[in-house]
């Protein structure tokens, strides 16, 4: 009887026992410093290293903190677009694919230390309230920002919020005895993808894309239709300078212009299926002939369409090598409001190219300086400075040549301009001289300017006259830029057709900004001769 009560007893002991052991070691590795050995089979070296800076660090630092270095840290290591996304900036870097955002509706820039309005967004709440292009913001709720050299982020942090809250602006408005009060009820803004569609001329289209969001397919196909209607035969789509997006945008775009059961990309990872992605036969311009414009920044998803587009024999890739992402990310939103974008596959053109650019341990800086190895190897101005290894040359259906290892190789190169005589109009440029004078002059003449109600009407009729421009030349000397040298026939040439661009879009928007940009940019101009040559 003895025996048996002692043995009931005995897992009871033994469990005290050990509990007694547990807590005891935590306790001495609390005031010891000693890590906390894991339980679970394979230990957390991660979490006991975290526990044991946190307890153990010269200075005061939070666990949240080392957490967030740790994460971020890890994703850089893995390759230049898996990434973290901390919660504080999650809206920021996720908003511009949403193809919305939260706020007042308002586009603007810092004019020295002065938030200015450079246009309400049509419709938005500011528009519908009375905020108008040229409004100054001086104050937002109680807080002063005139005179601040707040930064764009600052600004946006200030202005954007959740739906239906509310926020008090001030603005000074030239012209007005007193500073203006508003009330604006903040609303979900769209952004857009489709910067411009338009004719050129007669039977020749053109559109050009900023982005692939979560908008792009349906703005895309409604212009798509329109500009057939309006008679297009021949398509120019401008990807310059287009960043990507969402894989999905790009296959839907690209499958408005491919022939039913044509590969349009496939993807593929170690723990990702291959997965192929075909035209279904129902897109609206399948045969008309298509020219797609890249340059150094083409990138992702963007050059998932020149890619199809390419591999298909279905038109000319015009401009400069792209640059060269083919991986694709998947993002998990984690419960705090932050976010992990990790790379799960790569993506491969319709001939098995993959035109991701090299890349190791992360290799985020040398990744980015390639554009920097790209200038000191002059491809940029030389197509035959593009050296590629034969074994990443591939063969399209129609025979043509292509080539894999680190963007799209163009069809047809345009190099990027190398003019001594542009050498002026690149200072005003570069520095903002030019855009600061043609806002400044918008601001001055508004209500004469507002007359002009389409770009035809502007275009035919707004000159940029001697006056003028003398103007922006006494303006820029003012600024340090002097007019040296002897020829300034093609940098003024050049110069007169910018400050028309600039001062079209500040009340135009877009539209009168793109035709005229696009009558000075090289790789378009090449796109219509092509198009006319044929």
């Amino acid at each position: 009887m003895e025996n048996k009560r002692s043995t009931t007893y005995l897992p009871m002991i033994l469990a005290l026992v050990l509990s007694a052991g547990i807590v005891l070691g935590l306790v001495i590795s609390y005031f010891t410093g000693g890590i906390v050995p894991s339980f679970s089979g394979k230990p957390d070296k991660v979490g006991n290293v975290i526990e044991y800076i946190e307890a153990n660090y010269v200075d005061t630092i939070s666990k949240t903190t080392l957490v967030e270095k740790s994460v971020t840290g890890l994703m850089q290591k893995l390759d230049p677009h898996s990434m973290y996304i901390p919660a504080s900036e999650f809206h920021a870097v996720t908003d511009p694919l949403l193809g919305s955002f939260e706020g007042i509706g308002v586009s603007f820039r810092m004019e020295g230390d002065t938030i200015t309005v450079i246009n309400p967004i049509p419709g938005g709440p500011s528009e519908q309230v009375g905020i108008q292009a040229g409004d100054r913001i001086v104050k937002v709720d109680t807080q002063d920002v005139a005179g601040k050299k707040l930064s764009t982020t600052d600004v946006m942090r200030l202005l954007k919020g959740p739906t239906g809250t509310m926020v008090d602006v001030t603005v000074f408005r030239r012209g007005a005895q007193a500073l203006i009060e508003f009330t604006i009820t903040r609303d979900v803004i769209p952004t857009y993808s489709l910067d411009i569609a338009y004719i050129v001329s007669p039977g020749i289209g053109y559109m050009r894309l900023n982005n692939f969001s979560a908008t792009t397919y349906d703005e895309f196909h409604i212009a798509l239709a329109e500009l057939i209607e309006a008679g297009m035969k021949k398509l120019i789509i401008d990807l310059q300078g287009n960043t990507g997006g969402y894989l999905q945008a790009a296959v839907n775009v690209a499958n408005e212009l491919l022939k039913k059961r044509d590969l349009i990309v496939y993807t593929e990872g170690t723990n990702h299926p291959k997965e192929m992605y075909f035209a279904n036969g129902h897109g609206l311009f399948k045969t008309g002939e298509l020219i797609v414009l890249i340059d150094e920044w083409s990138a992702s998803a963007a050059e998932i369409v020149a890619g199809a587009i390419q591999d298909n024999d279905r038109g000319n890739i015009i401009g400069r090598r792209s640059f060269g992402k083919g991986l694709v990310q998947e993002q998990l939103n984690l419960r705090d409001g932050s976010a992990v974008r990790l790379t799960v596959a790569k993506y491969y053109t319709p001939t098995g190219r993959c035109i991701q650019k090299p890349y190791e341990n992360g290799g985020t800086d040398d990744y980015y300086a390639d554009y920097y190895h790209r200038i000191v190897n002059g491809e940029l101005e030389h197509a035959d400075s593009i050296k590629i290894a034969d074994s990443l040359k591939f063969t399209t259906p129609g025979g043509k040549i292509v080539y894999g290892g680190g963007g799209i190789v163009p069809d047809i190169f345009v190099p990027m301009e190398r003019n001594e005589n542009l050498k002026y109009y690149t200072l005003l440029i570069n520095k903002g001289l030019l855009y600061r004078w043609a806002f400044d002059y918008t601001d001055r003449n508004r209500k004469k300017l507002n007359r002009f109600n389409s770009f035809a009407d502007f275009n035919n009729q707004f000159l940029v006259t001697d006056e003028m421009f003398l103007g922006l030349i006494q303006y820029a000397d003012s600024q340090g830029v002097k007019r040296e040298g002897s020829d300034f026939a093609a940098s003024d040439a050049r110069s007169r057709v910018m400050l028309k661009a600039y001062i079209g879009r500040n009340i135009l928007d877009n539209e009168g900004f793109f035709p005229l940009l696009n009558s000075i940019d090289p790789v378009f101009l090449k796109s219509i001769e092509t198009l006319k040559e044929k």
